[in-house]
């Protein structure tokens, strides 16, 4: 039985995905798709829309077989910490392939890119290093360094500055340090740019459909063609059992809580609170109305908005830097914390359970490994900001076993 995987956020799930999974199983050979999901907090600092027990019944539902869930202490990082925790995730499950979307669509080009990088890493972490200390963002600090090594659109056709491109190098760079042989394969993104905010028919971006759903805080007939109807009658449905999709706004009111009553010391310890952040957030914590007038705020050429919402999910969660490093220096996979699973799921599950070295861990239990607790915290944060008894209610699926189809 040959397994493809694939790393996701599903937020929410839409027409692109639909063809993702399609496309990884038929370019992989593969008779089981196994998705590394983001948890309640996404990689760009965002609370998902839905809960990720709902984003992993989407994905059950429309043929994925099985949903794990990317850890919080990887899923909330830069592209290669992202990378890196999904794809030692994915080789614990015995994946054969790994197959990513992209603006490029070319596997060679990340093939060709990867080998450059190798020969000149040096240079390249010289080049950095004396970017950032000229004040130059992290990723402007990279795009130069890669021109700098010759790895630019114009010499090897790759552009690292799009975001899927990104992260697909990032995805290969974890492939080759942790499994060189599970094999690396791209599609091409198909219409829409990932930042698009206008939805273009039928393969819309998420941002776009997003967008869509909050203006107007329904399905309207525009979003509507975007998404599958069993993506639909579960954003319909979350709705409905907690009166709200979950945006940045609706935390704002407990980050300025929290900065607001934490001290200098106690801010510089959270993880991303860094180069003299505490003082521009309690500097600017009773002047802002709103979290996208206080992101505004914040903004500067070294803090750009994703590295602030990154930031932001740490000081919802407390999450500390000494948590990060102590986890990050184990370097090595505590469990895999199931989500969902089809039957072809569970056969391969059965399948590979003699090569596997750590327990699947179904619900979550008493005696929980650091990374995991750091999990639950997370989904007490995201589920913070809905009323005591839906709240309760929402909490209790950390308890339950996964979603069976």
């Amino acid at each position: 039985m040959q397994a493809c995987g694939i790393i996701v956020e599903y937020n929410p799930f839409h027409y692109g995905h639909q063809y993702h999974v399609k496309q990884s199983k038929e370019q992989a050979n593969a008779t089981c798709v196994i998705a590394c999901m983001s948890g309640n907090f996404l990689q760009r600092g965002e609370p998902a829309i839905i809960d990720k027990f709902m984003r992993a019944r989407m994905a059950i539902d429309q043929g994925v077989d099985i949903v794990i869930e990317l850890p919080y202490a990887s899923a909330v990082q830069h592209s290669d910490n992202f990378a890196s925790g999904a794809i030692a995730l994915l080789n614990e499950l015995k994946v054969s392939a790994i197959c990513f979307g992209s603006e490029q669509g070319k596997i060679d080009s990340f093939h060709q890119a990867y080998q450059i990088l190798e020969k000149n890493k040096t240079t390249f972490d010289a080049v950095i290093k004396n970017q950032l200390s000229l004040g130059k963002s992290f990723p402007a600090a990279s795009n130069r360094a890669y021109e700098e090594i010759g790895l630019s659109e114009q010499m090897n056709g790759l552009d690292l500055s799009k975001p899927n491109n990104i992260l697909g190098f990032s995805y290969v760079k974890s492939i080759n340090k942790i499994n060189p042989s599970i094999k690396a394969i791209t599609i091409k993104r198909l219409q829409s740019d990932y930042h698009d905010l206008e939805i273009k028919q039928p393969y819309a971006s998420a941002t776009s459909i997003r967008k869509g759903l909050l203006d107007q805080l329904d399905i309207n007939d525009v979003v509507s063609q975007s998404l599958p109807e069993n993506t639909q009658s579960y954003l319909t449905a979350y709705k409905e059992q907690t009166g709200m999709w979950h945006t940045w706004e609706a935390y704002f009111s407990f980050l300025q809580y929290r900065v607001g009553t934490m001290s200098i010391e106690e801010l510089q310890t959270i993880h991303g609170v860094d180069e003299g952040m505490e003082y521009r957030l309690k500097k600017t914590v009773h002047h802002v109305t709103s979290f996208k007038q206080w992101t505004a705020a914040l903004h500067t050429k070294r803090f750009t908005n994703t590295r602030i919402q990154r930031m932001f999910v740490h000081i919802l969660t407390h999450t500390t830097k000494n948590e990060i490093n102590e986890m990050q220096a184990e370097q090595s996979i505590p469990y895999v914390r199931l989500l969902g699973m089809s039957e072809q799921g569970k056969k391969h599950l059965n399948n590979t359970k003699k090569e596997r070295h750590v327990p699947i861990v179904t619900q979550l239990s008493r005696n929980i490994p650091q990374m995991l607790a750091l999990d639950e915290r997370a989904s007490a944060a995201y589920y913070a900001a809905l009323p005591a008894e839906i709240r309760k209610r929402m909490r209790k699926q950390e308890f339950n076993p996964p979603y069976m189809k």
